[in-house]
């Protein structure tokens, strides 16, 4: 593995309609041309994305209506939906306990955005942006943090990428028991494990489109939902490892930057690409690489950049 360097972003986009958000635009319209399904991409596939939204996401309507009328592409309203995206399968550890929630984000780093998101779309939101408005991770300014990891089983349906489900959940919600409600009647396109967060709880939530909204036995997550494991994938991914040495740590930095946790398999795509450390009682998330960290707040978000070296040891 060859270490490499990325660069993150942090930036601020108000409510989207004031120009700083359009300033994404162009890559947006670039990448709906790679990210919009097949289907999605028929006057019938892309009705349908706008249909299954208005149904399942009435609030957002007239942010997505916003941002979409600033994209100079026929297929940006649709990737906006994200409910006609090309699936795509990351690995990933996460854990909560009340009040914080530290998750790796493990993916190809030049596949990861890498842009650290401050927003006012219907209320005050921080978090890893992915495709415009989707979020990895992210708080509220309720106290309300959310993360994800792919769920582990190779399967796909009818429904949204996760992405824009966590940014549904942390525009509407205030508490974990709002958001649960939510997720149970929204449908996700892929499995993936959501862990929430509050000030006085914590749980992981199993979702897919072919399971009903299940609570896990913890608030821990890494790359499957239900054993057995098969060997393959475990050989592949250390899920269970990872789970196990999550489930020990609990939320712990330090933990989340060693191994079995820090993935160095970058080319695989399975390398830890940033940490990160949300506080959203106290309005910050700290991001965290082996010997370097960026803090941003509600109180004190500061637009930049920030490269760092991935790979180093640790």
């Amino acid at each position: 593995m060859i270490r490499q360097q990325k660069t993150f972003r942090a930036i601020e986009v108000g409510d989207g309609g004031d120009g700083r958000w359009a300033a994404q635009a162009p890559a947006l319209a670039q990448a709906a041309e790679g990210w919009v399904s097949k289907e999605g991409r028929t006057p019938e596939g892309a009705a349908g994305a706008r249909e299954l939204f208005e149904r399942h996401m009435p609030e957002l309507v007239p942010v997505l209506d916003r941002l979409a009328g600033q994209l100079d592409s026929p297929r940006g309203e649709t990737l906006l939906t994200f409910a006609a995206l090309r699936p795509f399968f990351s690995s990933c550890t996460q854990a909560g306990a009340a009040g914080v929630l530290v998750r790796n984000y493990d993916f190809r780093p030049d596949e990861c955005e890498g842009t650290l998101v401050s927003s006012c779309f219907l209320r005050p939101v921080i978090g890893m942006q992915e495709l415009g408005w989707g979020l990895l991770d992210g708080m509220n300014d309720a106290g309300l943090a959310v993360s994800l990891t792919f769920g582990g089983r190779f399967v796909h349906g009818p429904g949204f990428s996760v992405l824009l489900v966590l940014r549904y959940l942390l525009e509407t919600c205030t508490t974990v028991d709002e958001a649960l409600g939510r997720l149970r009647s929204v449908p996700v396109a892929i499995p993936q494990n959501v862990t929430l967060i509050d000030p006085g709880r914590a749980v992981t939530v199993f979702v897919g489109p072919d399971i009903p909204p299940t609570v896990a036995p913890d608030a821990c997550a890494a790359n499957h939902q239900h054993l057995p494991v098969a060997e393959g994938h475990e050989r592949a991914t250390r899920t269970q490892e990872r789970l196990a040495a999550v489930r020990t740590a609990g939320p712990d930095v330090a933990a989340m930057l060693r191994p079995p946790l820090y993935q160095l398999a970058y080319d695989e795509g399975l390398g830890t690409v940033y940490t990160a450390d949300y506080r959203p009682t106290e309005g910050r998330v700290t991001c965290h690489w082996p010997g370097e960290s960026w803090t941003q707040s509600f109180a004190d978000f500061v637009p930049g950049t920030r490269t760092v070296t991935l790979g180093r040891g640790t």
